[in-house]
């Protein structure tokens, strides 16, 4: 049986894993390392077969990279990063999230005095250049389960909800100040929005596709419209001006294009099946030309 010194000594100094998955991250990635390498004890990078520097990059940070099949989002692959992880505690970033140091310090104050099993950390979300205070984005709207002590979270593959806090796991919120925040820095610009929509929206629409309801006219309205009054008015998008109003107008559209895609998929079938279509038209349109000549016909 461990003695009471070094169950004191266990409890003031966790071991403590950072935890990232990678794709291509090669501008990014060393940002998000400096931020934990003075206060972790090993980095996981779960790379899904980059083919810039990311994995150079992260190796010269000492940390142990391992490959995971590309599978067009990062959630399914979160599963196998945080069983590499050997650490008591966890904290789980991407490669375009930033720890400050006073937050580091809390998160280590709190894995120490055994405050509780899983940290919600607030982000600081940059986006479309600047850092947003509302919208839904905001640092007091926006946390994230990802500091944690092992056994306390489950990872899924269910987008933007891949993490799940485990019954009976003590929960503990940080209220926002400055310097307690991850910093994201996410969306570059309204392109890089719509490219992302455009992606998770396939995803999005794949997973639901089976749901009756997904794909309705009406029921898309629906979730577009309270998508918009939740972002600009509830959260008080309004606030952060043209990128608030802007924002919440995409993100009702996220809502639309997840039904458009689900119903074309439902009655058009893939992009192969009306490539095909279209092509037995053309032939239709060109039959006429292997009757006779055009020269012909025209005198």
């Amino acid at each position: 049986m461990p003695n009471e010194e070094s169950q004191n000594q266990s409890l003031s100094r966790p071991r403590i894993s950072a935890v990232l998955n990678t794709l291509n991250e090669e501008k990014r990635l060393s940002f998000a390392l400096r931020s934990v390498r003075s206060w972790v004890d090993e980095i996981i990078v779960v790379d899904m077969h980059s083919t810039d520097a990311t994995r150079e990059i992260a190796e010269g940070f000492g940390a142990r990279v391992f490959l995971h099949e590309p599978l067009g989002y990062a959630d399914p692959a979160r599963m196998f990063a945080l069983e590499q992880a050997t650490g008591d505690w966890i904290v789980l970033l991407d490669a375009d999230e930033v720890v400050p140091r006073p937050l580091s310090l809390r998160l280590l104050e709190a894995a120490r005095q055994d405050e509780a099993d899983v940290v919600l950390i607030p982000w600081l979300n940059y986006v479309l250049g600047v850092p947003l205070r509302a919208t839904g984005w905001g640092p007091s709207q926006d946390r994230h389960e990802r500091f944690f002590r092992r056994g306390s979270v489950a990872a899924q593959s269910t987008i933007h909800a891949y993490l799940q806090i485990q019954p009976g796991a003590r929960v503990m919120t940080l209220p926002y100040s400055e310097g307690l925040a991850v910093v994201h820095f996410s969306y570059l610009d309204v392109r890089h929005f719509v490219e992302k929509l455009n992606r998770y929206t396939d995803i999005e629409a794949e997973r639901v596709h089976a749901d009756p309801r997904a794909g309705s006219v009406p029921r898309a309205c629906v979730r577009a419209s309270r998508e918009f009054v939740r972002r600009y008015v509830r959260h008080q998008g309004y606030k952060d001006g043209w990128r608030g109003f802007y924002l919440s107008a995409l993100m009702a559209s996220y809502r639309i294009v997840v039904a458009a895609k689900v119903r074309e998929w439902r009655v058009n079938g893939d992009r192969q099946t009306v490539e095909a279509a279209y092509a037995a038209e053309a032939e239709k349109v060109l039959a006429a030309y292997s009757t006779g000549s055009v020269t012909a016909e025209a005198e």
